[in-house]
């Protein structure tokens, strides 16, 4: 094959790429590569690693990369130069702490399929070249990693380096090391605090299930809901509201529903009308808008509507349930979209001024998730507050925060909050998602981590079947879910409930789930978790 432009700029981002696999390979052994192959098909070139040392100190290239240089753009040159030159602020401990965990074990087997060995051990000569590399002098970079890669050559295969590369990005990476530093722990370690109890354990009481179709006239919405509750129901147990994500349905959390309603608790699961499934069905067949910017109105509306409905049967039916809905004492769960319902009801305000300053540029390049904000900017007011009394409380799991509520929108929170995050999320990424909106909040709050779960960790089985044929690309796939993540789901009912009882007289006797040091009880060799109250100064400066 020959050496066009094309081949040649690829060869090019391919070296930049290696930014990423900095992560991934240094060793100091005798046995250590001095040159890089670019494999491309047929087409094979072989860059010194001296060459490319000379690069990032003189910042010149010299004449014998005329053959890749000359093609490139000035800017492209000076990408390379700087990309060769980068320091990655990642110490021994973190990166060690990072690759014995689920998803860095599933990185390296990811980035080991894009460097060609004759043997199998890619990703274990990766794990230990990488622990080694972040202890030498010079520290991570991508000539350490060439220089200390277990092997005379590094050769690459550039198309599968892209593959992986598109699969990475900065956000996430600053993810990982953000959540390993919220805690000076990662192996799970003999719990120093009494557990009374199992909080993940279902309650004595036996489930039963009501489906209502309610009726919003005034805004000509019908409002599915299915309402969890068990003979062990009281008013002086909140009322939990689960508000579900884009293209989802009411029963995404069911298993937490179930676990609560065992523990007495009512839970509501409404369905959006205008964010479901079917309705993102339909805008996939090209007959609607995947959301219309109403829709980020009229969901936290459904809420409050929903309420008044309540209201409404706890003074005139004369069922088992009437008298027992507190709805005056309200805690909102709310999944990713759902999750910005939820801190809008609970005082967050939508700053739309802000939000088309930001969304101008660079679409392409975001989530799902922060991509799916911009579409608000279409609404007509310059901000929203829809702030619901009687809600008292809300958990936000995975939630879209980064535009919506733009840089003070999440200070107006007024009640207490539990954010939780997931290291691996590609939808919602943590960092830029939950990790920074929380930061934000002044309200008392909660930040658990999941290190290794996905977004659709904590969502029910029965809602995730048909992930196992998604393929995993920058945006989508890659998903734990099912038996796989048994353990998030654990956890997640676990703080759920502690949160729940917050709002009741056994507040005391739950506070201890809500502890790091029930986090790290709680925590698997798969899944460390974590919980803060607040983020140490200059975890996040990184924002910029």
């Amino acid at each position: 094959m020959g050496r066009g432009g094309k081949n040649l700029s690829l060869i090019a981002g391919c070296l930049s790429a290696l930014t990423l696999s900095q992560f991934f390979g240094l060793n100091t052994s005798a046995q250590a590569a001095d040159t890089v192959v670019v494999r491309y098909g047929l087409f094979a070139e072989s860059v010194p690693l001296a060459d490319l040392q000379t690069a990032a100190t003189t910042g010149e290239f010299p004449r014998s990369l005329d053959w890749l240089t000359k093609r490139l753009s000035q800017e492209q040159r000076r990408s390379l130069l700087g990309t060769l030159k980068m320091r990655v602020p990642l110490n021994v401990v973190t990166l060690s702490r990072l690759l014995n965990t689920q998803i860095g074990t599933t990185i390296l087997n990811d980035i080991s399929t894009a460097l060609a060995r004759k043997d199998k051990a890619g990703a274990n000569a990766l794990r230990a070249a990488l622990v080694l590399g972040a202890n030498s002098p010079q520290g991570l970079s991508v000539l350490s990693f060439i220089a200390a890669y277990p092997s005379q050559r590094l050769e690459i295969n550039l198309p599968q380096a892209v593959t992986v590369m598109g699969s990475l990005n900065n956000d996430f990476w600053r993810t990982q090391q953000l959540m390993l530093s919220l805690s000076p722990q990662l192996a799970p370690q003999a719990s120093q605090i009494n557990l009374p109890f199992d909080p993940s354990q279902p309650g004595k009481a036996n489930v039963q299930v009501e489906n209502w179709n309610l009726n919003d006239q005034k805004r000509d919405r019908k409002i599915p809901v299915d309402i969890y509750w068990s003979t062990a129901a009281e008013s002086n147990k909140p009322l939990i509201v689960f508000t579900h994500g884009l293209g989802s349905v009411r029963t995404e959390l069911r298993y937490l529903a179930e676990h609560l309603a065992s523990h007495g608790y009512i839970v509501a699961a409404i369905e959006h009308p205008g964010s479901n499934q079917t309705h993102v069905d339909l805008a996939l067949k090209g007959k609607t808008r995947i959301v219309e910017p109403q829709e980020f109105l009229d969901r936290p509306q459904d809420i409050s509507f929903v309420l008044d409905e309540f209201t409404k049967y706890n003074q005139t039916a004369k069922t088992p349930l009437a008298g027992r809905i507190a709805t005056d004492n309200v805690m909102v769960v709310g999944y990713s979209f759902g999750g910005a319902t939820a801190l809008a009801l609970a005082g967050g305000e939508f700053q739309i001024a802000g939000l088309k300053q930001t969304c101008r540029n660079q679409l392409a390049s975001l989530s799902v998730g922060t991509t799916i904000q911009c579409i608000a900017q279409e609404l007509p007011e310059n901000s929203y507050q829809l702030r619901d009394n009687r809600v008292k409380q809300v958990m936000a799991l995975s939630p879209t925060t980064s535009r919506i509520f733009g840089d003070t929108g999440l200070t107006k929170v007024q009640v207490p909050t539990l954010i939780l995050a997931s290291s691996a999320d590609k939808s919602t990424p943590a960092l830029t998602e939950q990790v920074i909106g929380f930061s934000k909040i002044s309200a008392p709050k909660w930040l658990a981590g999941v290190i290794g779960g996905t977004h659709l960790s904590v969502k029910d089985p029965s809602t995730t079947l048909d992930q196992a044929d998604q393929p995993n690309t920058a945006l989508s796939g890659g998903e734990i879910v099912g038996e796989q993540a048994a353990d998030v789901r654990k956890f997640v009912k676990a703080i759920a409930l502690a949160m729940a009882a917050q709002l009741t007289s056994e507040a005391d006797n739950y506070q201890v789930f809500l502890t790091p040091d029930y986090a790290q009880a709680a925590s698997t060799p798969v899944f460390p978790f974590r919980i803060v109250r607040d983020i140490p100064p200059g975890l996040i400066s990184m924002e910029k």
